[in-house]
C-alpha cells in the first residue's frame, strides 16, 4: 500500500474511534482517562489514540497509562518501548507488578486469576490517580468472542460492553475501539511499526477463548459476515421470540 492507502485507513481507523466515543458518550469533559496498556498492538494503539484525539483543542481530556507486570507468567513485555511511546506521546506511565500465583484447589483457571489480579491493580491505579474511566484495548472481534463463550459455556448472553459503569456508578469501563476489527488493530500497529512482546503468554492459545476464535473462523467459510451479524446482533434482540 502507498501513502495515499495508509493516510485514508489512518483516517478512518480514528473516525471509527471517535464514533464510538461519541455514540455511548464514553469522554466527557474535563475527565482523566486511566489506558491500560498491555504491551500488546490493541493497548499501544488504544494508547496513542486517545493521546493523540487529547491534543485536539476541541477535546478536553488527560491521558494516563499503566502497565501491570506479572510475577507468575513466563511472557516478557518491552517495558522500555511503552515507555519510550509514552513519552513520545507525553502521556504519564505508570507501572506495577502483581503476583497471579493460583492457589491450590482454588478451581479457578490461571487465566483468569491473572485477568482479575490485572483488573483489580487498574481500578487502585485509577482511584490514586484521579481517573474517572479506564479504557480497554478490546475490539469488536473480542466482543463476538465473549458473546459466543457466554452462551456456550456460561448459558447465559452476555459480552463487552462498549460502556460499563462500576462502583454505584462512581467509575466506568471504555472500550474505544468497540466498531474496530482484529484485522484493523492489525494494520494500524503494522503502520506503526509497534513492536511485539518479547515472548508471549504460554497460555495464549490454550483458553476456551482461542477455541472459539477458531471456531469463527470455520464458520466465516459459509458466512461470510457471521462477525458483522453477530455483533449485530446484540442490539437486536427480539424478545418476543426467544423462550
Amino acid at each position: 500500500m502507498g501513502n495515499k492507502e495508509e493516510k485514508l485507513f489512518m483516517r478512518e481507523f480514528f473516525r471509527k474511534a471517535g464514533k464510538a466515543i461519541y455514540d455511548y458518550n464514553m469522554i466527557e469533559e474535563g475527565e482523566k482517562i486511566l489506558v491500560g496498556v498491555s504491551g500488546g498492538k490493541d493497548s499501544l494503539a488504544l494508547l496513542e489514540v486517545l493521546a493523540l484525539r487529547a491534543r485536539d483543542p476541541k477535546k478536553h481530556y488527560t491521558v494516563v497509562a499503566a502497565h501491570i507486570a506479572v510475577e507468575n507468567v513466563v511472557y516478557e513485555t518491552d517495558h522500555i518501548y511503552i515507555q519510550e511511546l509514552c513519552d513520545r506521546l507525553g502521556v504519564e506511565l505508570i507501572v506495577r507488578t502483581v503476583n497471579t500465583e493460583v492457589k491450590e484447589n482454588s478451581g479457578k483457571p490461571a487465566c483468569f486469576v491473572c485477568s482479575w489480579n490485572r483488573r483489580k491493580a487498574l481500578f487502585e491505579i485509577a482511584k490514586e490517580w484521579g481517573c474517572t474511566k479506564l479504557a480497554l484495548g478490546h475490539h469488536r472481534d473480542d466482543a463476538v468472542e465473549s458473546l459466543l463463550m457466554s452462551m456456550m459455556f456460561n448459558g447465559t448472553m452476555a459480552s463487552m460492553p462498549p460502556k460499563l459503569a462500576m462502583f454505584d456508578g462512581t467509575f466506568t469501563l471504555i472500550r474505544p475501539f468497540i466498531y474496530i476489527t482484529n484485522a484493523e488493530t492489525t494494520q494500524y500497529a503494522a503502520y506503526r511499526n509497534f513492536r511485539k512482546q518479547k515472548k508471549l503468554c504460554p497460555h495464549e492459545h490454550a483458553t476456551n477463548r482461542d477455541a472459539v476464535r477458531r471456531l469463527l473462523q470455520e464458520m466465516e467459510t459459509f458466512s461470510p459476515h457471521v462477525r458483522n451479524n453477530l455483533f449485530a446482533a446484540m442490539k437486536n434482540i427480539q424478545q418476543e421470540y426467544l423462550p
